[in-house]
């Protein structure tokens, strides 16, 4: 039987790319998913998809930078299922930009979004899971570059990195709860937003498998594989910021005549 068997867990940005595998994944798993998108078509796809493939999920609306949508959206999730075991605060975004003319309203919205967003569903979770009083997991989406600088980015880096202190101070203060609250910090990964960033963040490909030791990007799949440990409760593990990234912030200068 999985750690997940009979949970009901929370995915925010779960309609694509590293939320959407692990939607999947805590659905074959045994949990049922409350799968939430900005764009309620897009939830309610997400949905019907895991159910096609025999999980259960339900598609929710919900703008994670709006405490009220999201003080809602916990409100259905146990109207529809009873209780709330796991909360997973993936739903980010980006802009890049260099710093000296990043857009204040850009800014805003990177940090309420990619930050503040995730303290409201961590609080709201929480809230509900001491309510019920057995516990719970708390799994916040971080980055690699919570711990690193990448030029026109100064908004998303701050956020990560907020993101990732957060992450620890929520630990310590909801362990006597039994919550555990951990983040995991991905690198490169494949999704349909890093095909389409390429270009405007000034990457390629090929230029991610020379800097990677692993030589590739990472996947959903796997991403996803990860957050399955960190929310399992077996494991005493909280307060940490888990980094799979295929070795990138452990490989301080790397020439590729190097890699053999």
């Amino acid at each position: 039987m999985s750690a997940l068997d009979g949970k009901t867990a929370v995915v925010t940005g779960g309609s694509k790319g590293i939320g959407r595998a692990i939607a999947a994944s805590f659905a074959a798993q045994g949990a049922a998913v409350v799968v939430t998108s900005r764009s309620a078509d897009r939830a309610k796809d997400a949905a019907a998809e895991i159910q096609d493939e025999g999980g259960e999920a339900i598609g929710r609306a919900a703008d994670v930078a709006d405490y009220d949508a999201m003080e809602q959206l916990i409100a259905a999730t146990v109207t529809e299922y009873g209780r709330l075991d796991v909360m997973v605060n993936n739903a980010g975004m980006t802009v890049i930009e260099p710093a000296t003319t990043f857009d204040p309203d850009d800014w805003r919205r990177v940090i309420d979004v990619d930050l503040t967003g995730v303290f409201f569903g961590s609080q709201l979770a929480a809230r509900q899971m001491i309510d019920q009083g057995n516990g719970g997991a708390i799994l916040n989406i971080s980055s690699m570059m919570g711990k690193m600088g990448l030029a026109r980015r100064a908004a998303y880096c701050a956020a990560k990195g907020g993101v990732d202190n957060l992450t620890r101070t929520l630990a310590v203060e909801w362990a006597p709860y039994d919550i555990s609250v951990n983040a995991l910090a991905p690198g490169y990964i494949h999704t349909d937003i890093t095909d389409q960033t390429q270009d405007s963040a000034g990457y390629t490909e090929d230029d991610i498998r020379k800097r990677t030791p692993m030589e590739r990007f990472g996947t959903p799949e796997e991403m996803a594989e990860c957050a399955t440990f960190l929310v399992s409760g077996t494991n005493f593990v909280t307060g940490e910021v888990l980094t799979a990234d295929g070795g990138w912030t452990a490989d301080a200068w790397r020439y590729e005549e190097d890699r053999r």
